[in-house]
């Protein structure tokens, strides 16, 4: 692989507004505060909290009540731990220990409950359970059954990404850029703050292309772009999982010629992001069947993945601390990692 000599992140030119919700630190210290009660981190909650979930959380959701934000927050920190638990025992060869994990997250979501007993689940186990009750309580029917479908696939992505780790030989762009749609983790989100921002538009919306083409646009912005943050990692590591680093083996370029090509791909997608916009309310305004208050309903969404795409590039930027920790940029496992905690009981 080619060498990483230097590296900045570039400006995506990201058309969009973005203002950020005004305790969004409070969330942070809250959410940290959460992931230590369950003791998913015990060690560097400093360094965890300097990840900053709760100004993401702050910057996506919007004019929302506090406990709207500090929920996602909460979500966002699980989800960290629960990616850096499954890189952990991708670099141990422990990767039997996820599927007891996984399976008990996803029959609570299908069931609501768990055959495992209280005195065997594991942390993450119990972290989801306090989240999902929660979560699923503030949802209108639709916008759960979104949620309940998406967390699967964000499951399941994570075991893409250990096959592409492993023997498998390296996936091509377009299959890693369909699998990155759930391992981004964005999904569950997305319909968290849809939920929050009392958005509740009908399935027959969710199903148009054009809506389905403009959320993949909006997803692939915000992936692509923690990829080239993220790379000096995934690079450290020989972690492929990354769309640079997959470009430069793929068609052999260098390193920053690879991070050019990603840096254009995402200016061509918020390009397409704009133009599917653009169909989308031409053919919502051809139906008679969009009244206003559907119409707005469906602006406020599409104004939603906007403050996605920005506010996610300025957390990256100025608020997180993840992207330019030394121990993360050399590909060695966070100081917060807690060995062991797939398994513990």
């Amino acid at each position: 692989m080619t060498q990483l000599n230097s590296f900045s992140v570039p400006d995506f030119h990201l058309p969009f507004g973005n203002s950020k919700h005004p305790q969004a630190a409070r969330a942070n210290a809250d959410a940290t505060s959460w992931v230590v009660r369950h003791e998913l981190v015990t060690d560097a909650v400093d360094q965890f909290a300097g990840i900053g979930f709760g100004h993401l959380a702050g910057r996506v959701s919007g004019d929302v009540p506090y406990e709207t934000v500090v929920l996602l927050a909460e979500w966002m920190a699980w989800s960290f731990v629960l990616d850096d638990q499954h890189d952990h025992l991708i670099r141990t060869g422990e990767l039997e220990a996820w599927r007891p994990v996984a399976g008990a997250i996803t029959e609570y979501l299908e069931t609501g409950r768990t055959t495992q007993a209280p005195g065997r689940r594991n942390p993450l186990v119990c972290g989801f359970i306090d989240l999902c009750d929660r979560i699923l309580a503030g949802m209108s029917e639709g916008t759960a059954a979104r949620y309940r479908a998406h967390v699967p696939l964000m499951l399941g992505s994570l075991d893409q990404e250990a096959g592409n780790r492993g023997t498998g030989g390296l996936p091509s762009v377009q299959d890693y850029i369909l699998m990155r749609r759930h391992s981004s983790q964005l999904l569950p989100m997305m319909d968290m703050v849809e939920a929050g921002l009392g958005i509740d538009l009908p399935q027959r919306i969710h199903d148009l292309p054009g809506f389905q083409s403009l959320i993949a646009s909006a997803v692939d912005v915000i992936s692509w772009g923690n990829d080239v943050f993220s790379l000096p990692k995934e690079h450290s590591c020989g972690d492929n999982n990354n769309l640079v680093s997959l470009i430069s083996l793929r068609e052999g370029r260098s390193l920053p010629e690879a991070v050019r090509a990603v840096e254009t791909r995402i200016q061509t997608r918020i390009e397409e992001y704009l133009a599917d916009e653009e169909r989308l309310f031409l053919a919502l305004d051809a139906d008679p069947a969009t009244d206003p208050a559907l119409r707005a309903a469906v602006s406020r969404c599409v104004r939603s993945y906007e403050d996605w795409m920005i506010g996610a590039d300025l957390w990256q930027r100025y608020e997180c601390t993840r992207y330019s920790d030394e121990r993360f940029a050399a590909g060695l496992e966070s100081a917060y990692t807690r060995p062991g905690l797939v398994s513990v009981a």
